[in-house]
């Protein structure tokens, strides 16, 4: 049993981590914080690009959004974070990444309590530190940071307590985009992420979501929505381009607020192991998370109505960018009719 830190603290900064995926999966141990210490004001500092998936959130108190540059200008940026953090009298600092830089601004901002998992030479700089446990690293990723939290600062938590909360304008915003981009009102939507920042290793073949998209507008009375960043929208139009139903693409034209609330619009959501994915999985849309070189067990989605498309080969999970044998039978090997069934599994499909 762990008790939460005393004295409460007042003021918590919390460093969150640097992709959409892992954020989602740290929510619970955010959330955990905020049941363990309800009356201290809660900041957030993360990377400017993904700073506006919090925009919901009314119990996180403040956002910090970063941003470093390389050469000389990310010197005088990595000193404005520092004087950020140590204006605003930080009491405590939890650490969700495990990067050295991170304990470093929090100890040249002179913040008192500093927490986290003591990797990557910054033990030193740590008064609240521990190591993770056998279960954090082999069972599914949202027990890392919650173990975490436990043992340093004594918030307990709950792994499905994920409480994504998309914000009411963002809402208003992308309800009016769908209303002018569907081509029937009567439609259903499903939204579909195709790409992956990590590598062709967790891309299921453009031509298998083409055919996919296919058959849910002729079967189903379904639109898709093809999601993802701004360096992931070529794909997205060679997805569109090879249908004959044709598809709405929001690639590149929504920030991560307007993600969150296009995928909460939406009636279900198929695609790769990427952030959407999670974002969708903890909204609680239908999500079937198609998976290659990564493993379910360690990053599946989480939600009430979720279902994993994956081929255990016995190379797989290799956690490799792109396939050393050069087939990607992890992914071939998941055809276009498995995804459609595992869609209509869960119940939104008509």
């Amino acid at each position: 049993m762990y008790a939460p830190l005393q004295p409460p603290p007042r003021r918590i900064l919390v460093k969150e981590v640097n992709w959409l995926g892992d954020i989602v999966m740290s929510l619970p141990a955010l959330r955990a914080l905020r049941r363990s210490f309800p009356q201290s004001h809660i900041a957030i500092l993360v990377k400017r690009e993904l700073a506006s998936f919090f925009d919901g959130f009314e119990w996180v108190n403040e956002v910090i959004p970063y941003s470093v540059g390389s050469g000389l200008g990310g010197i005088g940026d990595r000193l404005s974070i520092v004087s950020a953090i140590r204006a605003r009298g930080f009491d405590v600092a939890v650490l969700f990444p495990t990067s050295f830089e991170s304990a470093l601004w929090v100890t040249l901002a002179r913040v008192p309590r500093r927490a986290g998992y003591a990797k990557d030479a910054r033990g030193a700089m740590l008064t609240h530190k521990t190591v993770p446990p056998p279960h954090a690293l082999t069972g599914h990723q949202v027990h890392y940071w919650l173990a975490m939290v436990r043992s340093t600062v004594g918030a307990s938590g709950n792994a499905q307590d994920f409480a994504i909360e998309p914000s009411p304008p963002h809402l208003a915003t992308m309800r009016a985009w769908l209303e002018r981009e569907r081509r029937r009102n009567d439609s259903r939507t499903i939204a579909v992420a195709p790409a992956a920042a990590y590598g062709p290793a967790k891309e299921w073949p453009a031509e298998y979501f083409a055919r996919v998209i296919d058959t849910l507008a002729e079967n189903y009375n379904v639109e898709c929505v093809l999601v993802g960043a701004p360096n992931e929208r070529s794909r997205c139009d060679q997805i569109a381009a090879q249908t004959k139903s044709g598809a709405m693409i929001a690639a590149g034209k929504t920030g991560i607020g307007e993600l969150v609330a296009l995928l909460a619009l939406s009636d279900g959501f198929i695609g790769n192991d990427s952030g959407a994915m999670h974002v969708a999985a903890a909204l609680g849309r239908p999500t079937v998370g198609i998976f290659g070189s990564t493993n379910p067990e360690r990053t599946g989605p989480m939600g009430p109505k979720t279902e994993i498309l994956w081929r255990h080969l016995a190379c797989s999970p290799c956690l490799q960018r792109t396939c050393r044998f050069g087939h990607y039978n992890c992914l071939k090997e998941i055809t276009p009719e498995d995804a459609t069934e595992a869609l209509a599994s869960l119940a939104c499909l008509r």
